[in-house]
């Protein structure tokens, strides 16, 4: 077992409650080594590399994809089980076809460049289409380290119901990051591919840096060593699990990916893992207590789901005090990702009350995210929100203004789902 990564798992907390107190809220850090000894043989790994080919591709956007997906291809280690698909109204396997996926290598990458070198635009977008055919190539390598790579520049054609079916159906088998480049996708598509696969999405807003995020995510994905674990938690009988959420380094509700092991616990995908750090925020509701008596609200443990193996845990606690200063305390973690958290849904809401010409609520949600955002550390996105929402340094009224580059609306969305982490003291 010297090989295998390291995991950790802390809990910050404040474990007291009023005499009425009846939700507890720990924030879940979670640590990986992640990486294995020099003599270790690397994890296998299954790679799926998605172009968007459609008619919206042509010109520089192909060119630009076809260089960047080369640039997968060569990121990929040897040893690698990979293919290639280009994805329109339907989607194909451009290498090395058929339904297998096959060993990279010096060979095979050459190969796979030339192919790729072929690729043109035409046709539709059908996202759901390229993600059923990634999902059955990589199936054919169970024990693997499964991800996909999937960009694209255009608006799914596809009925709602059937993309929902799609992403519903493969969800937890893998694992996929996409992009969206140009100015022309909907961030609320891709959103649902990161949050049904456990991913993470990005907009690419120059065509040409598309090659340097296909070489980061593909060399990320290269660092995974373990295929996937799970959060288990239990509550006793008497308490409710309201939310388990990733919160750092991107807000995901892991909430509804719920496994149930008995009545009292339940495991929550986390995908997969190499060397990093991710927090996550766990609410109990538990009745009411007596003071001065202390429960556990919660045992949270870190599972390998193929082995059953636990590789860390810990403990959620309550306990009802009558001290006002114990129980008004808000443990620094819990309030820093609750603000982060209520962020992101300032943005969503302002931005989808802009959508619909409601200009008061998108006004009040956006001014109050810019001020939330410069105080939590976020400059970068207050500096987005000031391009969409102006304040009068003197009146301090709020309005929105009038001509936004679609572009910034795009990053502004995308953004809202990365959190910053809390601040230490003195930094």
């Amino acid at each position: 077992m010297g090989d295998q990564p390291a995991f950790t798992l802390n809990i910050d907390q404040n474990k007291f409650l009023p005499l009425d107190g009846r939700e507890v809220h720990a924030i879940l850090t979670i640590g990986s080594t992640g990486g294995v000894s020099v003599q270790a043989a690397p994890a296998e790994a299954a790679e799926v590399i998605i172009i968007d080919t459609s008619g919206s591709m042509s010109g520089g956007k192909i060119r630009e994809a076809r260089q960047a997906a080369v640039t997968a291809v060569r990121t990929l280690r040897d040893g690698v089980h990979f293919a290639v698909v280009a994805g329109t109204e339907q989607a194909r396997v451009v290498y090395p076809g058929g339904a297998n996926l096959v060993k990279a290598s010096a060979a095979t990458r050459a190969e796979a460049e030339r192919a790729i070198g072929r690729l043109s635009a035409q046709g539709g977008t059908a996202i759901g289409e390229w993600l059923k055919l990634a999902g059955h190539l990589l199936t054919t390598r169970p024990s693997a380290i499964r991800h996909a790579l999937l960009m694209t520049d255009g608006q799914n054609n596809e009925r709602p119901e059937v993309f929902a079916s799609v992403l519903a159906g493969w969800s937890g088998k893998f694992v996929c990051d996409s992009l969206g480049v140009g100015d022309d996708w909907v961030p609320a598509e891709l959103r649902k591919v990161a949050e049904a696969m456990l991913g993470t999405f990005d907009f690419v807003r120059n065509q040409g840096d598309l090659s340097e995020f296909f070489r980061r995510l593909t060399q990320t994905s290269m660092s995974k060593t373990v295929a996937e674990l799970a959060l288990r938690v239990w509550v006793p009988q008497t308490a409710q699990l309201k939310f388990v959420k990733q919160v750092s380094p991107t807000l995901l509700d892991l909430t509804g990916k719920r496994t149930d092991v008995n009545p009292l616990t339940g495991d929550y995908p986390t995908g997969s893992w190499g060397t990093e750090e991710r927090e996550y925020h766990v609410c109990v509701e538990v009745p009411p207590g007596q003071i001065g008596q202390e429960i556990r609200a919660g045992w949270v443990k870190l599972v390998r789901p193929d082995t059953q193996d636990v590789v860390a845990s810990g403990n959620v606690l309550a306990q009802w005090t009558d001290d006002l200063a114990q129980s008004t305390r808000i443990n620094g973690k819990v309030a820093h990702y609750t603000g982060q958290a209520e962020l992101h849904e300032l943005i969503q809401e302002g931005l989808g009350a802009r959508a619909m010409g409601d200009v008061d609520t998108a006004t009040a949600r956006l001014a109050k995210a810019r001020e939330l955002a410069a105080e939590s550390g976020r400059e970068d996105t207050a500096r987005l929100l000031e391009k969409v929402v102006e304040v009068d340094p003197v009146t301090g009224t709020a309005r929105l203004r009038r001509n936004v580059d679609k572009a910034d609306e795009i990053e502004l969305d995308t953004g809202s789902v990365r959190t910053s982490r809390l601040r230490k003291e003195g930094s």
